[in-house]
């Protein structure tokens, strides 16, 4: 026990978990950090980073065999021969879907950080208000002031590229220059705001480095080359990622002890001393089992598997799972609408083209039900769109030969392709449970998920494709398409919820520190912490709510709160 006790543990190394690792081991504190996958070091585990297609024993395309084997991961849209080794396969981790959910998952130091989109936009004081005023889920124990100087804390040390709006809707953070517009998606922009006044289009706002400053160059990390060969690992550490930002940050301070390979079973719940005492890890190569031990812990697991571990952690005191007196952890589950997609074509502008990969979009906050209810759906959603020239003059019958370079050495006409990112409303039957008999390699029970859309999801993608088609009509776009592409729950790669904060301990699990009521050395600021989903991406809102979580807790700590 004396050889295996810290002062924190942190179970997950990706966003939130890179974070949490961070921010305690600068404040002083010997942190375990506990990965189920191997151990990956920036720039050394990046096989593929400069490789060309032609280097690719399938010019990086996916085989056949993968595809049958694998047909979860293989519908993500970064899974490529290029960054298979960062994604989990199907084989070899099962789960078991009571209704189709796609679950991608990245088992490694780094987690899914090192294959996220990297879109970062801060909640507003409406994302917050919203459960209560419109009564759904239960009421954030927190507000927009709370978490407001955190976003700014972690923008700053992040980076993050965006232009200031002063929008309500979508508040201004602490931004490196934005990236452009093309000329089309400005006249796009132009022609759309001129027919409506509510709606404000904005560049995206992304974790890329588009101006590094000294804080960033300091991490070791320089500018984004926009070569949008991202989920390979970047050599200029021009995107944020856990493995390039947070752990070395943390390794530096000489407090950060990582263990890879390290599936964690279940957290420890101390009958005598009546309180959380670590954690009990499954080794993934040789199944032997260990205990590690401290006064605080962190899970960043990421949502589902958070989820999985505090289901497992039974006891006496807590035979449903850890803190689960009420019978609502694994519930409330909620994730991103992401079935509605439009495009078209925009005529002129021949004369010109867009260079570059930039990493982001153009985007539209949410103007649904922002500030009171209006429609006859609860929420609202985010679109994004981008425009380009198709290459191979639009042809894709194309020859060899002469005909074929001619013809390749020419742009298309210009593209529009639009989609939603919509707000899910959490709600019971949307869950995930331990499956009684069948369990994985490790001994761990497999999970179950039991998440599904509904008439609200259903309502609010035809408004987006009504709304989406009358913008490009009144932008002139011409050949206009609409598409509900039906992709299961689960792709969106936002899966949240299940160990909600609020304010009540018998109907949420965490309070505004993102403490657990029942077990208050253990703390979760993962996916699965969160009460409503917002329509924005939340990877930064994790690690704003991590930081804030471990400036808590070590306070807590120092003042003898948490033993």
């Amino acid at each position: 026990m004396k050889t295996n006790q810290f002062d924190a543990i942190v179970v997950g190394s990706g966003i939130s978990g890179g974070w949490a690792a961070k921010e305690l081991c600068e404040k002083g504190l010997k942190t375990l950090v506990l990965e189920r996958g191997r151990d990956v070091q920036h720039l050394k585990d990046y096989p593929t980073m400069t490789s060309h297609p032609w280097e690719m024993p399938h010019r990086n395309q996916i085989p056949l065999q993968d595809k049958l084997e694998n047909p979860v991961v293989n519908r993500c849209y970064a899974y490529k021969e290029d960054t298979a080794h960062f994604f989990v396969k199907d084989s070899e981790h099962p789960y078991l879907q009571d209704k189709p959910f796609d679950w991608v998952r990245g088992y490694q130091v780094g987690g899914k950080s090192l294959i996220w989109a990297r879109q970062t936009q801060r909640w507003s004081k409406y994302d917050f208000e919203g459960p209560a005023r419109d009564g759904f889920a239960v009421d954030w124990p927190i507000r927009y002031e709370d978490i407001a100087p955190w976003y700014s804390y972690v923008e700053r040390f992040v980076g993050i590229s965006g232009s200031y709006e002063g929008l309500d809707t979508l508040p201004d953070g602490e931004f490196l220059p934005a990236w452009e517009m093309n000329c089309v998606e400005k006249e796009i922009r132009d022609r759309i705001q001129k027919a409506y006044a509510d709606r404000r289009f904005i560049i995206g706002r992304c974790a890329h480095l588009t101006q590094p400053k000294e804080e960033h160059l300091a991490q070791g990390r320089g500018q984004c080359m926009a070569r949008n060969q991202c989920y390979r690992g970047c050599p200029f550490g021009g995107y944020f990622s856990s493995n390039s930002s947070t752990l070395p940050h943390a390794a530096k301070t000489g407090n950060l002890t990582i263990r890879p390979d390290s599936v964690v079973h279940s957290v420890i719940w101390d009958e005598e001393k009546g309180k959380v005492t670590g954690v009990r890890v499954i080794d993934r190569l040789t199944h032997e089992a260990r205990e590690y031990f401290a006064p605080v812990i962190f899970l960043n697991a990421s949502a589902l598997n958070t989820n999985l571990i505090l289901l497992n952690s039974q006891s006496s005191r807590f035979p449903q799972g850890l803190g689960n007196d009420e019978g609502i952890l694994g519930k409330y589950i909620a994730f991103h609408n992401y079935r509605g997609t439009l495009g078209g074509a925009v005529e002129g502008f021949e004369d010109k083209n867009h260079f570059g990969r930039r990493p982001t979009a153009v985007m539209l906050p949410n103007f649904r039900n922002v500030k009171k209810q209006e429609m006859d759906f609860l929420r609202g959603y985010m679109t994004f769109y981008s425009a380009n020239r198709g290459g191979w003059g639009g042809n894709r019958d194309m020859p060899f030969g002469a005909a074929f370079k001619e013809a390749n050495s020419k742009p298309g006409p210009w593209h529009i392709f639009m989609m939603m990112q919509g707000e899910t409303i959490p709600k019971e039957s949307n869950s995930v449970s331990l499956d009684p008999n069948q369990k994985d390699e490790w001994g761990v029970p497999l999970l179950r998920v039991s998440v599904d859309y509904d008439e609200n999801d259903e309502k609010l993608l035809r408004d987006f494709l009504e709304q989406g088609e009358e913008m490009l009509s009144k932008a002139g776009v011409t050949g206009i398409y609409k598409s509900d592409n039906k992709q299961a729950p689960g792709l969106d790669i936002h899966e949240m919820g299940g160990v909600r904060m609020g304010r009540d301990p018998k109907t949420s699990l965490l309070n505004g520190f993102n403490q657990m009521h029942l077990a208050p050395n253990v703390f979760v600021t993962d996916g699965a912490c969160m009460t409503s989903t917002g329509t924005q991406n939340p990877s930064i809102t994790y690690m704003a709510l991590t930081a804030r979580a471990v400036d808590y807790a070590v306070k807590q700590l120092q003042k003898g709160e948490i033993r």
